[in-house]
């Protein structure tokens, strides 16, 4: 009779494929195709690259604000709720976002948006998937995150219907699909293995195995608290290099299809063919970081993945033919969906289960920090200049500079 524990799905899969499910529908709908919108909004309202880049500050910003409380709140209650809310608020401010007139209303109701996607969205997702995995970790992240590469995919479709039907219709139909499709994968989400009656991966170690892995192994090492986390250079050195990676990335979603549409001439649906055939690498550069991730350091690979950022942009920058722009899509997206789950591993890896909510969200402070300067670098510099060229120079060097944190990021001495 065969063992019921070698054939249940363990249930911390249910909750990836959950995860992915909404990864997916956040990155189609918002975080993918936000350039899209933006090239849309200036079409019509004539509003500066500068201020459409405050859209991006405030989500960036309600981020760093709620990260600390988020962290505190999952280690303590669980994500379940959080998630649930986020979930309601998400799609309500997409339906308020497209009844907007004037710039004012538009960043009232993008801080809706905002709110509720950083309530139901990455972090909170990305912490139940530390806790339910060690061994498969790398994997268990970058199986979640193709939700998000594969959203990416989807914005042709944004594109087409914001031409085809407009964009006040698409973001309302937008928002009813957050709420309806959402709400039903949220509830999916767990806190913890344990609170489940499961373990950790899903492997439980026979008894005996563990009783001679006691006797004859030194005592295990103690997870970090958020106090003693933030003493280690460890935690400063993967938060700057983590906020590198993140100024060109928003830098490339908020401008890269205006940019693509003022300096190449392309249209907003064949902009976002650019950006789809990103995504497509991202997806592959997520593949192998599932396949390698948990196999070598973390902190060498991630370093590597912000050299092609640089390199790519830089394409992007001084493109004066289509397979410079290919080359760009191929090597931010490899980079992108490469490092994206390294991120969390690393800090799991470092500092244990214990406390990750919280040291995740002071770190996204540091994190978030970046993640705001790059619209706003790009954008300034853009309406100063006239085109994108200085400014997306100068937040390709940033990318370069970041791999250095990357490789002075090493693993902290165990707690006893």
């Amino acid at each position: 009779m065969k063992n019921p524990l070698k054939t249940k799905i363990f249930y911390g899969w249910w909750m990836v494929a959950a995860a992915f499910g909404l990864q997916f529908m956040q990155a189609s709908l918002l975080s993918q195709s936000i350039g899209a919108y933006i090239a849309v909004l200036r079409e019509e309202f004539g509003w500066s690259k500068t201020a459409l880049s405050g859209a991006a500050v405030i989500q960036q910003l309600e981020g760093a604000l709620l990260g600390p409380i988020q962290g505190w709140f999952v280690d303590r209650f669980g994500p379940r709720g959080m998630i649930c809310v986020g979930v309601v608020i998400f799609g309500t401010g997409f339906m308020l976002l497209s009844q907007v007139d004037s710039l004012p209303m538009f960043y009232a109701a993008f801080a809706v948006v905002a709110l509720g996607s950083g309530l139901g969205g990455y972090f909170p997702l990305t912490i139940s998937m530390v806790n339910w995995f060690e061994r498969k970790r790398a994997r268990a992240l970058s199986t979640m995150t193709l939700g998000f590469a594969l959203g990416g995919m989807a914005v042709p479709i944004v594109a087409w219907s914001l031409q085809t039907f407009g964009w006040r219709a698409t973001v309302f139909a937008s928002g009813v699909l957050i709420i309806v499709a959402g709400l039903p994968l949220a509830t999916v989400i767990r806190r913890r293995p344990e609170d489940q009656g499961e373990v950790v991966d899903g492997v439980r170690e026979p008894q005996a195995d563990q009783a001679a892995s006691h006797r004859g192994s030194a005592p295990k090492a103690r997870d970090f608290t958020a106090r003693e986390a933030l003493r280690t250079p460890a935690f400063w050195f993967v938060s700057l290099g983590h906020g590198f990676a993140l100024i060109v990335v928003s830098a490339v979603t908020v401008h890269a299809i205006t940019h693509l549409k003022e300096s190449m001439g392309y249209t907003i649906g064949t902009a976002s063919l650019v950006i789809s055939l990103m995504t497509l690498c991202q997806f592959s550069g997520i593949l192998l970081s599932a396949a390698i991730g948990d196999r070598y350091d973390k902190r060498l690979l991630s370093a590597a993945c912000m050299l092609f950022h640089m390199l790519g942009l830089l394409l992007l920058t001084f493109a004066s033919s289509t397979p410079m722009v290919i080359g760009f899509a191929i090597l931010h997206g490899l980079a992108w969906g490469l490092r994206v789950p390294l991120m969390q591993a690393m800090r799991a890896d470092y500092f244990g289960r214990s406390s990750i909510g919280l040291i995740m969200g002071l770190s996204s402070i540091i994190v978030l920090a970046g993640q705001m300067s790059g619209p706003l670098i790009a954008g300034i510099i853009a309406d100063a200049t006239g085109n994108y060229r200085a400014g997306f120079t100068t937040v390709a060097v940033l990318a370069g500079l970041g791999s250095v944190f990357f490789l002075l990021a090493k693993p902290p001495a165990p707690r006893p």
